[in-house]
Parts: structure tokens; sequence; C-alpha cells
């Protein structure tokens, strides 16, 4: 118990401190939460709770499971001028999950490039002196990770997940012309080993929840000696309100999440914000959503999202998102299917 206690508290005190961390977006993993505009740490009851929120498992479904793929671009058309940023992210990877136990895995790809990327002189190179050429950075990241959930009392319930962390960064140059991002994608980069830790808590009072996430609990360093990268620690906390049957309408869910810390972009840093609702008709077997978020420092980058679920079979759901940033600043997709029983 008294571990439990040392970790809700941890997260909390995440609260005070607005540090920018580099880190995996939240919204990377998730088509439910991407067709909320990211507005799930509350909400977080399928087998993706491993990834927004632990404590999430023991408020969902007896049995869930989740096969995914995503990808996310930003900005939606990168451009080849000097000084212009970019980042592309595809995921994929699977979560399984009983009530108080999960087990997952995802592989994200990150591959970026702009002027201030480089921290290592260039170790994989692709530059032309007379065309010109971009500082880039690949990113590779796969976890295997274990959720457990604890409850304490008759509202709150805790959760962590130990991760198994292969990854590896490596910095270089492409030529500044077309395909940019695709050239970013072949430079492979040498992998190392780490274990982290992931925390959540969930509060739930009748028709409302109340979620807090802390992710990379345990900063890890995951690049190499010669490129180094460090995940800091992420925090975010959100609220949901759950209705219940009502004619065709078989539940709705409305929620909202906020970030507690900055995180690090090509673009600058972020703190996001996220609102968005989610309605089940006809016995569950259509589900529509959509969400809004936008970030609360420097440029607002506000984002538009909504998702879709549709069951062939009883608890078998095809599911996909589709998110745009304003003047296509962000352009993301994912797709998945769940199991839930």
């Amino acid at each position: 118990m008294r571990v439990w206690i040392h970790a809700v508290l941890a997260a909390a005190l995440v609260g005070v401190c607005s540090s920018p961390a580099r880190a995996q977006p939240y919204e990377a993993v998730g088509t439910r939460a991407q067709g909320l505009g990211g507005a799930f740490v509350a909400v977080a009851d399928d087998a993706t709770a491993s990834w927004w929120n632990p404590a999430g498992l023991a408020t969902g479904a007896y049995f869930s499971a989740i096969l995914e793929r995503g990808r996310t671009t930003e900005p939606a058309d990168p451009d080849d001028t000097p000084d212009a940023a970019a980042r592309r992210l595809a995921t994929g990877g699977f979560s399984i999950a009983f009530p108080a136990l999960g087990v997952s895995y995802y592989r994200l790809r990150t591959s970026e490039i702009g002027a201030a990327l480089t921290t290592a002189p260039a170790t994989d190179s692709r530059q032309d002196t007379e065309g010109g050429s971009r500082a880039a950075r690949s990113f590779r990241y796969s976890q295997y990770g274990a959720t457990m959930g604890q409850s304490v009392g008759n509202h709150i319930v805790l959760g962590s997940t130990v991760k198994l962390i292969r990854s590896g960064t490596r910095s270089g140059t492409v030529l500044a012309a077309g395909g940019l991002l695709d050239e970013v994608d072949d430079i492979s980069a040498p992998m190392r080993t780490r274990v982290g830790l992931d925390a959540g808590a969930m509060a739930s009072f009748r028709v409302m929840r109340v979620g807090l996430s802390v992710r990379n609990l345990k900063e890890v360093d995951v690049g190499s000696d010669e490129d180094p990268l460090r995940l800091k620690r992420q925090a975010r906390v959100g609220v949901a309100f759950f209705g219940g049957k009502r004619g065709v309408l078989e539940a709705v869910t409305l929620a909202a999440d906020a970030d507690l810390t900055r995180t690090q972009t090509p673009s600058g840093e972020v703190r996001r914000v996220a609102s968005g609702a989610e309605l089940w008709l006809f016995a569950r077997r259509l589900g529509v959503r959509g969400g809004v978020s936008a970030s609360a420092v420097g440029d607002r980058r506000p984002v538009v999202s909504a998702g879709l679920s549709v069951a062939p079979l009883a608890g078998v759901y095809v599911e996909g998102a589709w998110s745009e940033g304003r003047d296509r600043s962000l352009r993301g997709w994912t797709t998945s299917l769940r199991m839930t029983f």
C-alpha cells in the first residue's frame, strides 16, 4: 500500500512543475482517444488504459483486446524551406486487458526535420552540399508493458505500467527537397534497453470520473551516448461525465483533459487541453465521437477530431479516427480492431 501512496504523491507533485518534457504524445495511441480529441484520461475503459491511464483497467469490460495502427504528420504538408520543422509519427501495437491486469506492446517511429534537431555530429548523412541539406532525427521506440491496478476503498483505483523499452535515436542530414520525412524513415539507429514506469489514479462518483495519469514517472534515457535523448515526465488530468440509455441512445460520455506539463515538439512547446463527446447507439452497435484540442501555451494550434465505431458482431468493433489541424497544420489518422466482453 505504501508504494501506491508514494506513486500518487509523486504524480500529484508533477502538477507544480511546468518544465518542458521531450516525450511521446498521449495522443500517439488509441483510436477512441484520438476521436475524442485526446480527452481520454478519465475515460480509459479499454485496453489502451495501459498507455493512457493504468488505473482505468478496473473501469471497463471484463476483457478487452485491441490491435491498432496510425500516423500523424505535423504539419500536414511539410515544405523544404531551410528553417521549417516537421514531424511524422507512425504507431502500431496491441493491448490486452482484464479488470486488474493488462499486457501491451506499442511500436512508435518518429521522423523529424528541423534546423535545431541535431545534438551530435551527423552519423547518417544524405547531404548534397550543392543542393543544401536539413538536420534530421530518427527515433525508434518499442514498449512492452505490464499493467496492474488496485482498488483503494469504494471510489479510488490506482494503477501502474512497468515498461521494458527498446529505443534508439540518430541524427543526420537529408536533402532539402521533396520526400524529406521518407528519407528520415530510412535512417537506422542503434538500440538500447531501458525500464520505465507510468502511474495513474481514477476516482469514480456516480456519473463522474476524475483521472490523473503520469507517464515516465521514472525518466528514461532513450538515445545513444553520441546522440542523447531523454523522455521526461508527463502528466495529464481529466474529468468525464456519463449518461445512460434514452431511446436509441445507449450511452453518452462528455470528457475534458488538460496537460500539467509542457511537451517539446519540433515546432515548439505545447501543453494540450482537450474536450470531446462519445455517443453509443443501437445497443452499442454504433459509436460516434468528436473532439477538439489546443495548446494552452504559445501558438494555440487547434485540432478537430472525429471517430466512428461499428460492431459487425456483438463485442467486436472496427474503429477509425481522423484529426485535422487549423490551416492544415496537422493531420492524423488511426484504425483499430477492438474486442470487448
